[in-house]
């Protein structure tokens, strides 16, 4: 207890730039956090519903009927917005008899490639400010703790004799910048590294169920124009 305490009145007793620089570092923290637990429902979501829809897709289900229930559905992530995409680009360009199907196949694969594009895009949301927490808060930090030993050094001007007792409150004011600044950042740069691979995983997945789901496509439109 006395050693929060003693951390405490550091905090409050350093100087405004410090106290400034310890306020960002954890408002900076506080929303990484915030973005870590979002991020972590987020994707753990999109992880159980690609194995989902994997599992059905591959199960023999029949395409018509599985996007009469896939368009009807609310919210469509992931897979489900991957094969609406293809499926749906697919059954309007085969209507036309005149066309082609190269061309069938060129409409399909672009309308996926958008809708993985997006869906990556939602996974990715706001990992960029988790990057830039981990990367900058210790620089941040250091900014403080450079500017109070500053405060300090320039404090011993006034005194006939410098102690160590004299020095160490005031440095000890400035490293606590350092610790918040480390503090915010090493989660944040661990939960990057994690949601990144994660969103790597899924795009791979994405893109593998994107060929495979095309090579059945391809099948289809070339039979009919045999």
């Amino acid at each position: 207890m006395s050693e929060e305490l003693s951390i405490l009145s550091l905090v409050l007793q350093a100087g405004p730039v410090v106290q400034l620089v310890m306020a960002t570092l954890v408002l900076a923290s506080v929303f990484s956090w915030v973005v870590i637990f979002q991020r972590t429902r987020v994707l753990s979501r999109a992880q159980k519903h690609a194995r989902l829809f994997e599992d059905t897709f591959w199960s023999g289900a029949e395409l018509v009927g599985l996007y009469k229930q896939v368009v009807n559905a609310p919210n469509l992530i992931g897979l489900e917005a991957v094969f609406k995409a293809g499926f749906q680009e697919f059954t309007r360009l085969r209507q036309d008899v005149k066309s082609d199907p190269d061309a069938v196949m060129e409409g399909v694969h672009r309308a996926m490639r958008v809708a993985r594009a997006k869906e990556e895009e939602r996974l990715e949301a706001h990992l960029p400010f988790l990057a830039t927490v981990g990367s900058i808060s210790p620089y941040i930090g250091l900014f403080g703790t450079v500017w109070g030993i500053m405060n300090s050094l320039r404090g011993l001007a006034a005194v006939k004799q410098a102690t160590l007792a004299t020095v160490a409150p005031g440095i000890s004011e400035a490293l606590v910048a350092t610790a918040i600044g480390l503090f915010a950042a090493i989660p944040a740069v661990i939960a990057y590294n994690r949601f990144n691979a994660k969103v790597d995983s899924l795009a791979m997945s994405y893109e593998n169920f994107s060929d495979e789901f095309a090579a059945i496509l391809h099948r289809r439109v070339h039979q009919r124009g045999e």
